[in-house]
């Protein structure tokens, strides 16, 4: 895996991915225009994006239907240098015609075994997830990886 960061202007920078350009840059509180997300806003993305593929992934092979799946993210971040996460909250959503006992299997396992965005990040910061099945809440849990 290989990237590349080039400045453009004030406090925002291009990352090459493979020939894929993505921008990121400060909040405007620190000089930045609000034209592109913070490198910790990209990094939860990267912690939805990551567990969403899993959970899709997870689900197609247990042929549960779903017709739907949005994760909301929510980080709590620490007052003193350096500033992280110490606190994540996942939500997932999930809608279609889906065996609660199937989605609770399928985030579980993203978040306990697959996620390698969540395991790092499980290294520094606790992430508490729950499941939400057509409206209702089925499951809560926190991201506890076994290293194998």
């Amino acid at each position: 895996m290989n990237a590349r960061l080039s400045w453009k202007q004030g406090n925002r920078f291009a990352c090459d991915n493979r020939g894929i350009e993505t921008f990121t840059e400060a909040t405007p509180d620190h000089g930045g225009e609000g034209l592109a997300p913070t490198p910790k806003e990209l990094l939860l993305n990267a912690m939805l994006g990551c567990t969403a593929m899993d959970v899709v992934s997870i689900l197609r092979k247990m042929r549960q239907e779903f017709t739907g799946l949005e994760i909301d993210g929510e980080a709590t971040q620490n007052e003193t240098h350096p500033i992280h996460f110490v606190e994540a909250k996942l939500r997932f959503r999930v809608t279609g015609p889906v065996l609660p006992e199937k989605v609770i299997k399928a985030v579980d396992s993203s978040l306990t075994k697959y996620c390698g965005v969540n395991f790092m990040v499980s290294k520094s910061c606790t992430i508490h997830f729950s499941v939400v099945l057509n409206g209702t809440q089925i499951h809560t849990g926190v991201a506890a990886f076994t290293e194998s």
